[in-house]
């Protein structure tokens, strides 16, 4: 199997979002923006993989330094694939840092600190994710669609996992959410998953679903050849829905959209020029 190969189906079977999204841009700007989604597919699983948090900063800086400097001879398929897009695309070495760096907050059980922390975070992870698509497919002046479209995924995501973040021992709800719902971060963790609980991830709902009505403005202002880096957002709605409709149940299972509904979310957005808001 190619380093290509490898990637795509790393993200079919870890990221489905983003996989099927990718599978839309022509061949030239899918191997590379696959590699990007790849990347972070093995980033992310950090956390679960290292057992004390010194041990995933280590993961975390092999990452740079494979990026940097090839450390890893070539024997990882992902850091290969991923540094000839850097390459070949002139992708910025600082945006791979900032990402690693914000993913350090990851491997701790630290509460967000506040909502500015948290929209820092998505931006730095999931927007950045974004940017670097947009710089592939040579979509320019995205600036917008980038920063309110990855908060807006990264808050769908975490309100999905609220539940086995919890399990894990973390929070990624800043504290003012929490007491909105009349929570702190003692209760979130410690009492038993009711109504507050629920209302505290329905304000992780509530956020993603601002930015993404924000980015869905700025994508429309772009011309519609110029959208396709933003089709992994197609699955942002589906996914909110699918999590507010499991009730208490996400903190037993995390929620799921099913594949069709999935392929039907990205071909309609792909076929309505990105109308998913």
């Amino acid at each position: 199997m190619s380093a290509e190969s490898e990637c795509l189906a790393l993200l079919k079977a870890r990221d489905p979002d983003r996989h099927l999204a990718t599978l839309y841009l022509p061949a030239g700007e899918r191997r590379a923006v696959a590699a990007i989604y790849a990347f972070n597919a093995e980033v992310a699983r950090i956390p679960a993989l290292a057992r004390e948090p010194e041990a995933g900063a280590i993961r975390l800086r092999w990452w740079r330094d494979a990026l940097v400097g090839g450390e890893d001879n070539g024997s990882h398929p992902v850091a290969s694939e991923l540094r000839r897009a850097i390459g070949e695309h002139g992708l910025p070495m600082a945006a791979f840092e900032r990402y690693l760096e914000a993913r350090l907050f990851d491997l701790y059980a630290d509460p967000m600190p506040d909502v500015a922390t948290l929209e820092g975070y998505c931006g730095e992870t999931a927007s950045v994710l974004l940017q670097l698509a947009c710089m592939v497919c040579g979509t320019r002046d995205a600036a917008d669609a980038c920063g309110h479209g990855g908060v807006a995924q990264a808050c769908a995501y975490l309100a999905r996992a609220a539940g086995a973040h919890r399990a894990a021992g973390r929070c990624y709800i800043p504290p003012d959410m929490l007491l909105q719902a009349g929570l702190n971060a003692g209760s979130w963790q410690e009492e038993a998953p009711d109504g507050r609980h629920l209302a505290a991830v329905g304000r992780l709902t509530e956020m993603s679903r601002h930015h993404l009505r924000i980015a869905a403005g700025a994508i429309a202002r772009l011309a519609r050849v110029r959208r396709a880096p933003f089709l992994p957002l197609a699955a942002v709605q589906p996914l909110l829905r699918r999590t507010e409709k499991a009730g208490l149940a996400l903190f037993r299972e995390m929620p799921d959209i099913s594949p069709l509904r999935r392929n039907w979310a990205v071909a309609s957005a792909a076929l309505t020029g990105l109308r998913f808001a």
